[in-house]
Order: C-alpha cells, then sequence, then structure tokens
C-alpha cells in the first residue's frame, strides 16, 4: 500500500516539527522552503528527534521519509498541506494563491498560524472552503491536543481531512471559530507580555513566574518557557499580529521583548532567551 503523503511548508522550528511528527506517523512527507539553509537545519533537528526517540524508546526509531526540496511545485501530487511560514499576515497572503496554483483541486490547506485570521488567509482563493486552522503546539511530537479553526468558508471535507491526518498523528482537536489569535494566543499572548514586564521590572526572576504558574495553577511549564519553545521573534510577531486586528494595550510588545530579539536571544533555537540553552 503506497503511504498517504503530506506537504509541509515552511522549515523553521514549528514546520520541521511538524515534518517530523507526520513522517513518524507514516507519512511521506514533502518539506518545502525557500530556503536551503532553513532546510539543512531541519533535517540536523529532525535527527536529533530521531536519535532522542531512539533513546526513550530502548529500539531504534523507524527511518522517516522527509523529502526536502526549495519547489513549491514539489507540492503538485500531496494529499494533504501544513502551512508554517513566517507569521506575517502580507506574506501569507501572497502566498496562498501561488500555494493554490501548485496544488490538485480540493487538497485541502492547513493554516498553521499563531494569530492571522484563517478567513483573511482563504480570501484570494478561488476554492477559499479548502483552508482551515491547524494551530500546533511546539514540539508537535509531544502535545497531543491541537488547536482547529473553522473559517467562514471552511468546508466539511477540509474539517474531515484535518481529523483523518490529526487521528494518525495520535492527536486530540478542539474545533473553534475564526478570530485573531483564536484561542490560545489570544489569551497566552498577553501573559508572556505581562510576565515579561515582572521580570524587567525585577518583581521575579523567569524561574520564579514560571515555578509559581506550575505549582499555583497547575501548568506543566510557565509562560516563559513557553514564550522560549515558541520563540522570542514570533511571540512578538504574534503580538503585532493581535495588536494590528484589536488595537488594545494588552497587545503593545512590551520593550524587553523587542529587546530579546535585537539581541538575538530568541528562546531554546538560539541558545538563549528567558533561559539558557547551551549549558551554561
Amino acid at each position: 500500500m503506497t503511504p498517504p503523503t503530506i506537504g509541509v511548508l515552511g522549515a523553521g522550528v514549528i514546520g520541521s516539527s511538524v515534518a517530523h511528527a507526520a513522517a513518524a506517523a507514516g507519512y511521506t512527507v514533502t518539506l518545502v522552503d525557500s530556503d536551503p539553509a532553513a532546510l539543512d537545519t531541519a533535517r540536523r533537528t529532525v535527527r536529533r528527534h530521531q536519535r532522542l526517540a531512539t533513546l526513550l524508546g530502548g529500539t531504534r526509531a523507524p527511518a522517516l521519509d522527509i523529502r526536502p526540496t526549495t519547489d513549491l511545485a514539489a507540492l503538485a501530487d500531496v494529499g494533504f498541506v501544513v502551512e508554517n511560514t513566517t507569521e506575517s499576515e502580507r506574506a501569507k497572503r501572497a502566498l496562498y494563491p501561488e500555494l493554490e496554483k501548485v496544488l490538485a483541486p480540493g487538497t485541502t490547506i492547513a493554516a498553521n498560524t499563531s494569530a492571522v485570521p484563517i478567513g483573511r488567509l482563504a480570501e484570494g482563493l478561488t476554492d477559499p472552503g479548502r483552508v482551515v486552522g491547524v494551530h500546533f503546539m511546539n514540539p508537535v511530537d509531544r502535545i497531543d491536543m491541537v488547536e482547529v479553526v473553522r473559517g467562514e468558508d471552511t468546508s466539511d471535507a477540509a474539517l474531515r481531512d484535518v481529523e483523518v491526518m490529526l487521528r494518525r498523528l495520535g492527536k486530540k482537536a478542539v474545533v473553534v471559530r475564526d478570530a485573531p489569535g483564536f484561542v490560545i494566543n489570544r489569551v497566552l499572548m498577553p501573559v508572556v507580555n505581562l510576565a515579561a514586564a515582572v521580570v524587567a521590572d525585577g518583581v521575579a526572576t523567569p524561574s520564579q513566574v514560571d515555578d509559581l504558574f506550575k505549582g499555583c495553577l497547575g501548568h506543566t511549564s510557565g509562560p516563559l518557557r513557553t514564550a522560549d519553545l515558541i520563540g522570542i521573534d514570533t511571540v512578538v510577531r504574534t503580538l503585532e499580529v493581535l495588536h494590528e486586528h484589536y488595537g488594545t494595550d494588552e497587545f503593545v510588545t512590551h520593550p524587553a521583548l523587542r529587546r530579546m530579539v535585537d539581541q538575538g536571544r530568541l528562546g531554546a533555537k538560539s541558545g538563549r532567551g528567558f533561559y539558557s540553552y547551551d549549558g551554561n
């Protein structure tokens, strides 16, 4: 039996994590990114995931079928696409019509976006019903819940495609209505913003903030460790998208977060954010 195929567009932190989880679930994955360096980094990331899976499982992890390429046309024959490109509404809206030209009619596009409304991404398409929001959390292979966003035009067929894909990945889903930031990031981003302010004001250290959220509220990790996993640059971009849509003060990015981005302190992916990941 021919393995099912899936396209993953964008080979950054979350894209490479989606590609790894899909391949581990038996998909043949076409991983597309315009930057060859991003594809090289994704290869190394997936190998690291595989080594970890082997260590945790006690047996050698199965070989994965991931086919990296810079050619968008390589997605022509895939059965499903997960889009994970940079959190920029303008860039995504420019990309989607080009993606639609390449894909077979009816192929579902799952937008893995932090905050951009699904309806806005689907607006420029001949078939807006093929777009559905699928907001994965990082790391994809270790977090079982997915926020699925149904846009106003999202078709029943697109939702069914998502259900099949998530079931194969062993994920559960909560389907919510479309709005900027959906549920998770509309709530989480102001929390991260205020947590950064608490640290900048000298009220508490990052570990104290996170320990309180874990010990008092039962969080698995606190807001600042979570921000490091997301990427501080992604946090800032998401806050900007939310502020653009809502215009309210809770989405005005705290200067401390902008300084971190300027200093290259992007979180786990850069080796340092609110915490250090380089062994120091």
